[in-house]
Order: C-alpha cells, then sequence, then structure tokens
C-alpha cells in the first residue's frame, strides 16, 4: 500500500487485523452453539499466554474495527483509487463492520455466567500454579466467570514405602493444600495421577466419575466475580470475595507481579495484572465479605509525576 502511495499511517491501519486466527475460531464456537448442534461445547484450551491470547481478541478486534471505520470517511474515499489497485475489491472494508457487530454479540456471550464458563485445570507443581493463578487473573480482568478448578493428577494417600514416592506424596499433599485455598470460593475437584494416559469414552467416563460423582458437570457450579479491579482516580482496588474468612490480622507481601494473602491460617496467592505489578498495597479491609485491597503508585514516584 505503501508502494502505491498511501499514507504509511493509512497503510499500517488497512493491514490485516492481527488475531484473525483467533476471531475465525471464536466464531465457528459461538457458530455451533448458535445453531444447536450439540449439547455442549467444550474447549480444552493451549496454556496461558495463548488461551489469553485466544479470548482477549474480540476487545482487540473491535479496537482496530472502531480505527478502520474512522477511516471509511473523506481520508478512505481519497485513498479508494489505490486500495482498488492493491486489494481484490474494497468490500472488504465494509465487512469488517458486520464482522465487528458479530464479535461484539459472540464477546457478550463468552462473558455471559448463564451460558458461559471457565475451569483452570493444575496439576500440584509450582509452575502450573503459578500459571493458573495468571490465568484466573486474566480471565477475570477481561471478565470472563470461571466457576470451578480442576487439580489435576493427585497422588492418592497411601502407606508408601519408597523413600522417593514417600517425599513426592508430601510434596504434592503441601500444593494440593495450598491450591484449595488460594481458589477459595471456587469449587475445586480432584482427580487422581494414573498410571496410563486416559483414552477412549470408557476410560474418560471413569474419570469423569471419579472426578464429578453424580453431578452434572456441564451445570454452572459457582456465580459471582473472583476478583474485580476498580478504579478511583489514583487509586485501583482490588476486590476478592472470601465469604468464609474472618477477619483478623492480614498480612500482606508483594513481589513485582505475585502477591500473598495471610489472614490467620488462610493463605492466598494471586498473581496481579500488569496495571497493579508497579503499585503498592496501602491498604486492605474487609466489606460485605470480600477483601479489599487498595493500590496507590510508591509515594516517591507520585512525587516525581508531580
Amino acid at each position: 500500500m505503501r508502494k502505491q502511495g498511501i499514507d504509511t499511517v493509512i497503510a499500517e491501519e488497512l493491514a490485516l487485523i492481527p488475531g484473525m486466527d483467533e476471531i475465525v475460531s471464536l466464531i465457528n464456537i459461538y457458530r455451533n452453539a448458535r445453531e444447536n448442534n450439540f449439547e455442549t461445547v467444550i474447549i480444552d484450551a493451549a496454556p496461558t499466554g495463548e488461551t489469553v491470547r485466544l479470548l482477549s481478541m474480540p476487545d482487540t478486534f473491535q479496537w482496530y474495527a472502531g480505527r478502520i471505520n474512522k477511516l471509511k470517511g473523506g481520508v478512505l474515499n481519497l485513498a479508494r483509487p489505490l486500495i482498488n489497485a492493491v486489494l481484490p475489491t474494497t468490500e472488504i472494508l465494509e465487512a469488517v463492520q458486520s464482522l465487528s457487530e458479530r464479535v461484539k454479540t459472540l464477546r457478550q456471550v463468552l462473558s455471559d455466567p448463564e451460558i458461559s464458563s471457565y475451569r483452570p485445570v493444575v496439576n500440584p507443581e509450582r509452575m502450573v500454579l503459578k500459571e493458573a493463578l495468571r490465568a484466573e487473573t486474566y480471565l477475570a480482568l477481561f471478565g470472563y466467570p470461571i466457576d470451578g478448578v480442576i487439580c489435576n493428577r493427585v497422588i492418592p494417600a497411601g502407606d508408601y514405602q519408597d523413600v522417593f514416592m514417600q517425599e513426592l506424596y508430601r510434596n504434592q499433599e503441601k500444593l494440593r493444600k495450598r491450591i484449595h485455598q488460594t481458589f477459595a470460593p471456587l469449587p475445586i475437584w480432584e482427580g487422581p495421577y494414573c498410571s496410563h494416559e486416559i483414552l477412549g469414552i470408557k476410560q474418560l467416563d471413569e474419570l469423569a466419575t471419579t472426578i464429578f460423582g453424580e453431578q452434572d458437570p456441564t451445570q454452572i457450579f459457582y456465580r459471582g466475580a473472583v476478583q474485580e479491579i476498580t478504579a478511583h482516580g489514583d487509586i485501583y482496588i482490588l476486590r476478592l470475595p472470601l465469604p468464609h474468612v474472618e477477619m483478623d490480622k492480614v498480612v500482606m507481601t508483594k513481589k513485582c507481579d505475585e502477591m500473598i494473602i495471610e489472614i490467620g491460617n488462610f493463605k492466598r496467592d494471586i498473581t496481579l495484572p500488569s496495571v497493579l505489578a508497579h503499585h503498592e498495597a496501602v491498604v486492605a479491609k474487609f466489606v460485605n465479605k470480600a477483601l479489599e485491597i487498595h493500590f496507590a503508585l510508591p509515594s516517591e514516584r507520585s512525587d516525581r509525576s508531580a
């Protein structure tokens, strides 16, 4: 486009919108759900980074679509003869608006707690737990409803004679308890560590019975936000529903984007979104069965900016 004389900025705006693969995938998922081809659509998502990128695409696409729509006035009309020379048809520009409306509807479906739910799967391992916390944070940040957590590959209690198995079980048990504390008040199911890969309908059915019992795994098990972030001027408030925790003494430890909250015997790890990574936690208090943590910029940084 630049070679044809279109301004550099306009050429960049008219280039292929990033994330179109993800948008197409999500629209196909939505189409199957809308047309009732299936009772339930289950997505075995990729690791955290790819999943967050996938679920953030509706918002990203809306931004790009808005930028392109702004060009549909006089500037775009002037550039249309040049666009005709480099694009097969200018109908693609009009199609962006139509696709934008579909993506807007898609976003509503993905964030509707009566239709969609998200369940992080976490093994009792430190790095996997950290990834699951990051997934929970960004799902909450984008408003996607989480209704439970699967703690997978759990070694069952037993009288292990082998020293290696004893140590492995003890380490897992610590992390398993930490997972239950960290993801409260979400329901948590446990899947056993199997000696073989789970393959086929029969084995999957047995695993489902072990995890969910007689419960219908497609029902919504929890309604409500697990994290909320609101801005009040220069102060950010992180709200964590903790209905079963009584207020005592709150101890908070923050390292970059990680915060550890301790209230008596209760301990919860939180991965903070990037907007809070460089802020300090200044106040913590219970309001309506939820812990509210106030974040502010460090005083010396505020002084420099003033």
